[in-house]
């Protein structure tokens, strides 16, 4: 199953085109898409035996973000080793969690106003929880997933980077920081939902490449070390971490400006394609 955001109302994906849920469920689920993601199991049952309509085009609209509020965004630091060993680090013995703030999520085709002159990429796989909970073990872990997504988390890396030591969540989420879509894809979908490409292109030249099954930790473990501590609530969003090729990382480095394009791939997913524009106010890098 496939499903988006359209206006902020809750579709499926299907034939090219788009099934409004609210409307195809006759009110039972939606049209709000985080309560779908709150009555997940129910949903699920009822997308499997429902006899839907016949999906209508887009005409002209949008994707918005598939989960447009999450309650709380969990990202991941250094999960790929190639990506540990150009920022100077041995891959840590465990997960490195910090947080985007869910003010900076946004959807897969956006313009994002670049706040400072360090901004920089990084494709991410993105796991959406639909049944939330607690000390969720590993080998259940795919049974909590709503589906998975592509993710950019852009990088402001002055602020980022700014202070001894350092503190990650508010250079990374700015307003728009947190591109996501096209769609949430349920992991049946996919042959192997812990295997897949993701691709990153900066103008048409691939900067970044890798597949999700390289990840240090895979998405069942940090489901189970994340909601060991933190109760899983339906719509969180797990940005599960980036490769190798990120712009800080260049020689010299490399950071986007106004005239980029950045497209993002994940295999049987979709793409997101993120422009950019200077920002009225710089902040200090």
């Amino acid at each position: 199953m496939r499903l988006s955001t359209v206006e902020d109302r809750a579709v499926l994906l299907a034939g090219g085109g788009v099934i409004d849920v609210a409307r195809a469920s006759d009110g039972r689920f939606g049209p709000d898409p985080m309560v779908v993601l709150e009555r997940w199991t129910a949903f699920t049952a009822w997308a499997a035996t429902a006899v839907l309509p016949p999906a209508e085009p887009l005409a002209g609209r949008a994707f918005d973000a598939p989960v447009p509020r999450p309650r709380q965004v969990f990202a991941i630091a250094l999960n790929y080793p190639p990506h540990a060993a150009e920022a100077g680090y041995r891959p840590p013995a465990d997960p490195l969690v910090f947080t985007k703030f869910p003010s900076c999520i946004t959807g897969p085709d956006t313009t994002v106003e670049l706040p400072g002159d360090r901004v920089d990429w990084e494709v991410e796989l993105v796991v959406a929880i639909g049944e939330g909970g607690h000390r969720i073990a590993a080998e259940d872990a795919w049974g909590h997933v709503a589906g998975l997504t592509a993710g950019q988390d852009l990088s402001e890396r002055g602020v980022q980077l700014l202070g001894t030591p350092p503190q990650f969540s508010l250079g990374k989420s700015f307003p728009g920081f947190g591109p996501t879509g096209p769609a949430l894809v349920t992991p049946d979908e996919f042959p192997d939902p812990g295997d897949l490409r993701l691709v990153t292109e900066l103008n048409g030249t691939v900067v970044q490449q890798a597949r999700t099954g390289e990840m240090i930790f895979g998405v069942p473990e940090l489901i189970a070390r994340l909601s060991a501590i933190c109760p899983l609530l339906p719509g969180d969003l797990v940005f599960t971490g980036t490769p190798a090729g990120v712009g800080n990382r260049m020689s010299p480095p490399r950071y986007l400006g106004p005239d980029d394009l950045l497209v993002s791939r994940i295999e049987g997913i979709g793409e997101l394609r993120t422009r950019f524009r200077t920002g009225a106010s710089r902040t200090r890098s």
